[in-house]
């Protein structure tokens, strides 16, 4: 009927492109137009003008060499003011797009290595975006937003990295075991000696003889500063009542986490 009356009607959020004997004629908003088909005016096609999104994905390698799949998801929309090139000059709006991401993914990412690449995320999604605002403008099309989703290594690569994180969390765990292992032998020692030096020397008290220890521990840590190579300076108490302040230190230290217990 409305052929008939030389109406048509144009949705919200669409544009529709009048030829007029397959010349471009005009494009139509939304509403309801008059469309003399008996003098050669008809509708050649509709455009969209919402939000449309492309998620593409891209096999590419890495400046270490690991093989990767980047996901990108594009937010773009067709421009109300040049329909008509948006409707002319792409026949393949998606598949357009879709060449311009592997580009610049292929041309970005190799450049980095694969702990660069999932940090640097945000700049390889500015280098899409920009690429494809200059490139898509031309037919009439809006870059809005473009996001890289995903960085998914090989399912080799990925299996390898967990093993690997798997081993230096293993290997911590059995540090630690070992340092508390040290520590406990170092205090069982101290207290073997304590307790020896107290029976073998008659009137010398448990203090005596962890003032001595700590002389020695003392000396041994500033033996072992001055020994290393690289060592930076470092500004201690030398003075032998240093030794007495960092044995009351320690002491202190000790009473007072007894008492906050």
């Amino acid at each position: 009927m409305g052929n008939l009356l030389c109406c048509v009607k144009v949705d919200q959020s669409t544009v529709a492109i009048k030829e007029r004997f397959g010349k471009f004629d005009d494009v139509l908003q939304p509403g309801c137009h008059c469309l003399p088909w008996f003098l050669g005016s008809q509708i050649a096609g509709r455009l969209t003008l919402r939000l449309q999104q492309l998620d593409v994905k891209c096999e590419t390698k890495t400046k270490d060499n690991v093989f990767v799949n980047v996901v990108a998801s594009i937010q773009y929309r067709a421009l109300s003011e040049k329909a008509g090139d948006a409707f002319y000059k792409l026949s393949n709006t998606r598949n357009q797009i879709q060449a311009y991401v592997f580009d610049v993914i292929r041309a970005s990412v190799p450049k980095l290595n694969l702990d660069d690449a999932f940090e640097q995320k945000n700049d390889i999604a500015r280098a899409v975006e920009d690429e494809l605002e200059k490139a898509m403008s031309n037919y009439g099309f809006e870059i809005v937003q473009t996001l890289i989703v995903d960085i998914e290594p090989d399912g080799r690569v990925k299996q390898a990295m967990n093993e690997i994180n798997a081993g230096e969390a293993e290997s911590k765990y059995l540090a630690g075991l070992g340092i508390a292992r040290q520590r406990q032998a170092i205090v069982d020692g101290l207290r073997d000696s304590v307790l020896g030096f107290s029976v073998n020397v008659p009137g010398t008290t448990a203090k005596d003889v962890m003032d001595m220890v700590l002389v020695t521990q003392y000396f041994d840590t500033m033996k072992e500063i001055g020994a290393a190579s690289k060592s930076s300076a470092v500004f201690i108490p030398h003075g032998p009542g240093a030794v007495h302040d960092v044995a009351t230190q320690i002491r202190n230290g000790l009473l007072q986490a007894s008492v906050n217990q």
